[in-house]
């Protein structure tokens, strides 16, 4: 069929590929979320916010009613949070979230891939002190005086807001708190009438590690084989 027609149907693959990833994600979010506090978002801040960043990939409603609903069932998958510590080539620290119903799959896996990447898997905090733990609120900007919501979330946890981009190249407003601090920074937005487009928390690299490029695309190839991996979440690094 053409050129055209290939490198159309790559970047379909890929995003499709990239959506299911994201949606599997949300998937065993809701599970966990359900789990630990129920089907009511009303009473459950996380699943809440879980539904939130599934309206934020685009997962359609009857997706996330129907993993609401398998979650709170006699049969739903119980699922293991964990995190990995390990090095990536050239001294670069990694963090590996994963949730799983296998942890013996999950840690070879992860393991076997650290290695045939020339990186190793290391013991619980041997590189953790590397990160911190954060809260981040993504906002729409519209309507929003920033300088007075700053103002206000300074007195609920604000760490720092500024101006960001969503995946699809959207202005956005990106709200940072200190972890212990999400749920206070969560209600203060909620009080404001301002609902984010994501809430989430990601570990934030105090020692960058600076590379040549060579070195880098190294790297990066260990990691992205780490996040194709399915029982990952998330991978953070240090990697500047």
């Amino acid at each position: 069929m053409g050129r055209i027609f290939e490198v159309r149907k790559h970047t379909m693959f890929a995003r499709w590929n990239r959506m299911a990833k994201q949606f599997a994600k949300i998937g065993k979010e809701i599970t966990i979320a359900v789990k630990s506090g129920g089907t009511d978002p009303a009473s459950n801040p996380s699943l809440r916010r879980v539904i939130q960043n599934a309206r934020a990939v685009n997962m359609p409603k009857d997706k996330v009613d129907a993993a609401i609903k398998r979650a709170a069932g006699r049969d739903a998958t119980n699922y293991t949070e964990t995190i990995y510590e390990g090095y990536a080539p050239h001294g670069v620290a990694v963090l590996i979230e994963t949730a799983t119903d296998n942890p013996t799959r999950t840690v070879a896996n992860v393991r076997s891939i650290l290695t045939k990447h020339e990186g190793n898997l290391a013991s619980s905090g041997s590189v953790s002190f590397m990160f911190r733990k954060l809260g981040v609120f993504r906002l729409l900007p519209e309507g929003i005086d920033q300088d007075d919501l700053e103002l206000y979330l300074m007195d609920h946890g604000l760490d720092e807001m500024g101006e960001g981009t969503s995946d699809k190249g959207e202005a956005q407003l990106v709200v940072r708190c200190a972890f212990e601090d999400f749920g206070r920074l969560q209600k203060a937005l909620e009080e404001k009438g301002i609902t984010p487009v994501s809430a989430e928390h990601e570990y934030l690299c105090n020692a960058p590690t600076m590379l040549p490029e060579d070195q880098a695309t190294e790297v990066m190839t260990l990691l992205d084989k780490l996040e194709q991996d399915e029982d990952v979440q998330n991978v953070y690094h240090t990697l500047a």
